[in-house]
């Protein structure tokens, strides 16, 4: 290999290349600083606490998102699925007696099928996501409104309420749960031939399938996925509120995509990254949290969080246009 050759494929450190990989970052230490002079207490220990906290049922879900948006996928199922799968493995907990964790684990059961059901009717039966996971999320809110009678089902176990609530040297179990999941789910995607095979089949789906590439397979894996971190997501919320209702993870499915796409995971498949996600979901939360400090009325409350996360957006796709000149 000649020199001239290396020299050409090494990576540039420019403006460009710093742009493209710290804008989004950029974004959220801007806001930081704004907040932390509008509110004196922004930047304090408990706020911080809080603030990850909360966003950790929207960082398990947007994670799961990621996965079927890099397939040029959609899953608006993800609320539907989560007061499903907590509401069955709670029901059968109370009502049957089954033990905790053989709850915990039909409740992840649902969640995967759910999602397998929905990778099924893209793959084989050719049904669009959107309409598909429509489809499921109608199901799954309307079959856990039929089970549960419209009410909530209380009390859950206690080792269902440490789930939510529990705590490992001051840690919450969410947040621990959350850093083992971005680290699994970061390494598969960019470590593994499933990972590699998920970009693949997201940049070009034709291309990958005659390489040999088994596009149906991964895309089915990636709803799978998507439907268990949903599952998890319920089973927080449940753990936190020490209930499990047809209620659960309402309105959420738009937030999720919101956190995806400004973390960089293209809606056109092919890109995208854990890190990125989270970074996404870190946001979002940032500008909730400044909605609550700065005693925004709640009747702005969506406008405001819509007006930022369409500025945010329109800030990526510049950023993307300049480090592509």
């Amino acid at each position: 290999m000649s020199t001239s050759t290396t020299i050409s494929q090494a990576p540039r450190f420019n403006a460009r290349n710093i742009v493209s990989r710290l804008g989004l970052l950029l974004v959220i230490l801007i806001f930081i600083v704004v907040m932390s002079m509008l509110s004196p207490v922004f930047l304090s220990v408990a706020n911080f606490r809080n603030l990850f906290i909360q966003s950790t049922i929207l960082a398990v879900l947007a994670m799961g998102q990621t996965f079927v948006i890099m397939t040029r996928g959609i899953d608006l199922s993800i609320g539907g699925v989560m007061a499903l799968s907590s509401a069955i493995g709670m029901g059968l907990a109370l009502h049957v007696g089954v033990p905790g964790p053989v709850a915990i684990l039909v409740a992840l059961a649902v969640g995967g099928l759910v999602g397998l059901v929905n990778g099924l009717s893209v793959t084989v039966l050719g049904i669009t996501p959107l309409i598909t996971t429509l489809a499921t999320l109608s199901v799954a809110r309307g079959a856990t409104f039929a089970y549960t009678n419209g009410s909530n089902i209380t009390p859950v176990p206690d080792i269902m309420i440490a789930f939510g609530r529990g705590e490992v040297f001051d840690l919450p179990y969410s947040v621990v749960l959350l850093i083992l999941l971005a680290i699994i789910f970061q390494f598969v995607l960019s470590r593994t031939v499933f990972g590699r095979s998920v970009y693949a089949t997201g940049g070009n789906e034709v291309a990958s399938r005659l390489a040999g590439i088994p596009t149906s397979r991964i895309i089915m894996i990636t709803y799978i996925i998507c439907g268990i971190t949903a599952a998890i997501a319920g089973l927080i919320l449940t753990g936190r509120l020490e209930s499990a209702g047809p209620r659960a993870g309402v309105g959420i499915e738009l937030t999720v995509i919101a956190a995806c796409v400004i973390g960089g995971t293209s809606l056109f498949g092919g890109a995208g990254s854990i890190v990125g996600t989270l970074l996404g979901v870190v946001l979002i939360s940032l500008v909730s949290n400044a909605i609550n400090l700065l005693g925004v009325p709640p009747a702005w409350d969506d406008l405001v969080k819509g007006m930022v996360i369409f500025l945010a957006a329109l800030v990526d796709v510049y950023r993307r246009k300049f480090a592509r000149a």
